[in-house]
């Protein structure tokens, strides 16, 4: 399952029947077309059009690639940051550590999604209108990452505390190494294995967020179409009648977030040998 949807989301460019981000392809005598099976439908638009004459498959493909995108960039920034963070908090200890670890007690003490939205706000207020639709997605995937490094800071640094104490750590200092050198080489593979069952399972979340985010309006522009800016353009037809501009890509949310959850859960299984 997870294989088939990440694989149609990676493939949107060749496997989708239309380019949802060329103008050009939309045939607007063609909007709000039903599904195939459906009367009026038509096998060209499988799943049905939108408001534009946009085929809603292809766009969904392509929003599911974005979604995808976005999730793991963001998942990506959020562990680099909270491991390295972590990581040092809890090697070195000492204020360091009590500044990192105040900072995201007082994080979390926030929902994730009021501080992207917080982060995205203030970049749309700081930058130039006339960027804020070609940077949308580096400022997204920096306001998720944002929202997501403290459960990693948090998880390396109990582990770092119990490594650190551990004979090969003491041994590598007898020997000269550096701290530095100590904690990349000797800490963190000891230290990875709950990092990436975590890491794994907020790819779901982050892509929630996103679609959320979009949803709300202060995402993604509807020239770059993800699963949640699909849905909040098809919230304003659900009441008239064109339900599929809406429901398909809540659908394809559902079952992206699901397969991406079960992965999580089969690579904690393996990661843990008292589960298995």
């Amino acid at each position: 399952m997870t294989l088939a949807c990440v694989g149609a989301a990676l493939a949107a460019p060749w496997i989708a029947p239309q380019d949802p981000f060329n103008p050009a392809a939309f045939e607007l005598n063609q909007a709000f077309r039903p599904p195939a099976w459906l009367d009026g439908g038509t096998a060209r638009y499988f799943l049905g059009s939108d408001d534009q004459g946009r085929d809603l498959l292809s766009a969904i493909l392509h929003g599911a690639r974005i979604s995808l995108g976005v999730g793991l960039a963001a998942v990506c920034f959020a562990l680099v940051l909270g491991v390295s963070l972590g990581l040092a908090a809890g090697y070195r200890g000492g204020w360091f550590d009590a500044l990192v670890m105040r900072i995201a007690d007082v994080q979390l003490s926030f929902p994730a999604i009021l501080i992207a939205l917080l982060i995205d706000g203030v970049a749309r207020i700081a930058l130039p209108a006339g960027a804020q639709d070609a940077i949308a997605v580096p400022v997204l995937i920096v306001a998720i990452g944002l929202s997501a490094w403290v459960q990693y800071a948090r998880t390396v640094r109990g582990s770092t505390l119990v490594e650190k104490e551990k004979e090969y750590v003491q041994a590598a200092r007898v020997i000269g190494r550096r701290p530095l050198a100590i904690m990349l080489v000797h800490v963190l593979p000891n230290v990875m294995g709950p990092v990436l069952v975590i890491a794994t399972i907020q790819i779901a979340t982050a892509i929630i967020t996103e679609a959320t985010l979009s949803f709300l309006g202060v995402g993604l522009p509807p020239t770059r179409p993800s699963l949640g800016t699909l849905i909040r353009v098809g919230n304003d037809f659900l009441f008239s009648g064109e339900w599929w501009i809406t429901v398909f890509p809540g659908v394809a949310l559902v079952t992206l977030v699901l397969s991406v959850n079960l992965l999580g859960d089969w690579l904690r299984d393996a990661l843990n040998p008292k589960l298995r």
